[in-house]
């Protein structure tokens, strides 16, 4: 009897790489989709195919023969993106997901695991600093972040559909801000942990840089270690409704730029623009259920995380300002 494939989408992304590789290493047969290939190293699926599933022919095509469906793929990024490029992603993901699930589903796969976000969380409940962790059940009445956030709550709630009315097996995950190595740190779609890093490996001793907002505004950050690992305890669990992935450590933006600086080991003075995108005032998660579903929760520590992170970022810039330039033909 051949292998049971499982079916990763958006794993030329950042968390869906890390995840092949961590579902190679556990022995199963991956099948990897994205539109594009894996930037900083080579995919570890057995099979890799470069689709665009906004396309429902293309849907069709990444699930035949796979027993299960990791969908990670989305149009995303930082604040900077999400906040500007409303239209852009709510058509794309909504093709993206809509086609997906129901490819899915008629293919006959074994069970789909959704990648949801916290930006569905309402925003009038994360307008301090000191927020209170957000619960599961805190996602109703909507308010979500514009764009992003409400496509996301959108699709979590086909999920429950097609489980409900259909007996379509599904699993939803809520990504509570991903950080680690082979992510994206510059381009405009990094998030706040790989821009800080970049900003500081690429800064001198004594160095101004510039933070988004006034600095107060707070998140927790999840390393993509954690996360692959909490994707599939997800996954193999009874469990159907939407799970917060995340930490419950919660830092503002100024005192992840001091750990990193500490990291670096580099006196860093912080400029703050206010006038650039921050998000909410702060996001937590509550990790009550997550523990209560899985017996298991995230256990690596913030400074732990970033060290490793940190040292990549810094090696991509050194290895990058050393690389000869090519000089343009006259």
């Amino acid at each position: 009897m051949p292998d049971k494939i499982a079916l990763v989408t958006g794993a030329g992304g950042f968390i869906g790489h890390h995840l092949v590789s961590y579902l190679v290493e556990q022995g199963r047969q991956v099948r990897g989709v994205d539109i594009k290939a894996p930037e900083y190293a080579p995919s570890r699926a057995q099979e890799f195919a470069l689709l665009d599933l906004r396309i429902a022919g293309n849907c069709e095509k990444a699930v035949a023969g796979v027993d299960e469906v990791y969908h990670l793929a989305a149009d995303m990024g930082g604040i900077g993106y999400i906040t500007s490029s409303h239209a852009a992603i709510t058509l794309h993901n909504t093709l993206i997901n809509v086609n997906m699930v129901k490819s899915a589903r008629e293919a006959g796969v074994g069970r789909f695991l959704f990648s949801s976000s916290a930006c569905i969380y309402p925003q009038y409940l994360q307008h301090k600093p000191d927020v209170t962790p957000l619960r599961e059940d805190d996602a109703f009445p909507a308010d979500p972040e514009e764009g992003y956030g409400l496509e996301k709550l959108y699709m979590e709630k086909m999920c429950q559909y097609f489980t409900e009315d259909w007996g379509f097996p599904t699993r939803t995950v809520r990504f509570h801000n991903v950080y680690g190595p082979l992510g994206t740190y510059e381009g405009g779609r990094e998030k706040a942990p790989a821009a800080i890093c970049r900003k500081i490996a690429g800064a001198e001793d004594g160095a101004t840089i510039e933070i988004w907002g006034d600095g107060q505004q707070t998140r927790s950050f999840m390393h993509v270690d954690d996360c692959v690992e909490g994707i599939v305890r997800i996954m193999q669990s009874d469990y159907d409704r939407p799970l917060n992935l995340g930490t419950d450590e919660l830092v503002s933006i100024d005192e992840l730029v001091d750990m990193v600086a500490e990291i670096a080991g580099k006196r860093i003075v912080k400029r703050h623009d206010r006038s650039r995108p921050q998000g909410v005032r702060g996001r937590n998660s509550d990790n009550s259920r997550l523990r209560e579903v899985l017996g298991w929760e995230p256990r690596i520590a913030l400074r732990e995380g970033l060290q490793p992170t940190y040292r990549w970022i810094a090696q991509m810039l050194a290895e990058k300002a050393d690389a000869p330039q090519v000089q343009a033909a006259e």
